[in-house]
């Protein structure tokens, strides 16, 4: 048995589905155990009016997700910007599709006022025992005004699979005010109990706007200069035409986009050790939101810590004797 599909969870509640006010929606579930490849939110939804989000998907919506996993934090993502008025691919969307996971929506070309979706995001982890505790939150922003929710279902599947290679884990961000016209050193937290490698860095802004100088942003292990965040797209695929999504008008075709402005996804190949020192070049006075992204191998030992190298030996016999005529 290599891949195998399990509902875990089901509900047509319109109460924990996004409506015209924020809400959130929180579940716990008990799921079988075993080696978890990905965890996905399928939704299909429907509602009265208008289209909740004009010209994106219902990702755009997501504030904030979370996923505990037997007590351990595995999936802590908060968006700089989630609004049903998001005119690209949503910062949740964009953060999943570059980790290898996937955030897609179906175009309707009959009625853009159903949204049928799924959104698979990556765990990679492995569970022992009969049962398997989830814990999940997800923070919705408000639909659009008179876009109410009509019905609908949400579920919850898990995707086992015997050979999964690598956990990931997307930890807490950390948030920096920048100020307008200043090139300045954010050092970004690294949770040093968590296992793994940084292999990616999320850089959110609080709107739909870039705001970055000349200077860009320089991952100081990474460079010895600053890159333009144009350079950054050249690199990680998104000028490639390396963004897909489902613009929320009645059409049977999802759109390519070239950038999700005011999120930057950057590869970090594997960095280690403590906290990343990251240059920022700021045009504007704004907040932004920096999330590693940590990688690991299934079953490896945990990343490298940072500690202490010299002992203190701690000897009262000896401390009494060396006090003592010898």
């Amino acid at each position: 048995m290599a891949v195998t599909w399990n509902k875990i969870y089901e509900t047509s509640d319109t109460g924990y589905m996004p409506t015209t006010t924020a809400n959130s929606w929180s579940v716990g579930i008990n799921a079988p155990s075993g080696k978890v490849e990905f965890l996905q939110l399928r939704y299909s939804l429907t509602f009265d009016t208008v289209t909740p989000v004009a010209t994106s998907e219902i990702s755009a919506l997501i504030n904030s997700i979370r996923v505990v996993q037997n007590g351990e934090v595995l999936h802590d993502f908060t968006a700089g910007f989630s609004s049903e008025a998001v005119t690209g691919e949503s910062q949740y969307g964009y953060l999943i599709n570059k980790i290898g996971g996937r955030v897609v929506e179906v175009p309707s070309s009959t009625d853009a006022k159903i949204r049928e979706g799924y959104i698979m995001i990556p765990l990679g982890s492995v569970t022992t025992g009969s049962v398997t505790r989830y814990e999940i939150i997800i923070d919705w922003s408000a639909t659009q005004a008179t876009s109410t929710i009509s019905s609908g279902s949400l579920s919850w599947w898990l995707r086992f699979n015997d050979n999964v290679q690598t956990q990931t884990t997307v930890v807490p961000a950390t948030s920096y005010v920048h100020t307008a016209g200043a090139y300045e050193l954010v050092t970004v937290r690294v949770p040093q109990n968590v296992k793994g490698v940084v292999s990616g860095l999320l850089v959110l802004n609080d709107s739909e706007a870039d705001e970055y100088g000349n200077q860009g942003i320089r991952i100081n292990a990474l460079s010895q200069f600053g890159q333009s965040i144009n350079q950054i797209r050249a690199h990680n695929g998104d000028l490639d035409n390396g963004i897909l999504y489902n613009a929320g008008s009645a059409t049977d075709l999802q759109v390519y986009a070239t950038q999700v402005k005011g999120a930057i996804f950057i590869p970090t190949f594997g960095l280690t050790g403590g906290d990343i020192q990251v240059s920022v070049d700021s045009s504007t006075a704004t907040t932004r939101r920096y999330l590693p992204i940590i990688t690991n191998n299934v079953g490896s030992k945990q990343m490298a810590e940072v500690r202490q190298t010299q002992a203190s030996v701690g000897n009262t016999a000896k401390a009494i004797l060396m006090n003592d005529l010898q």
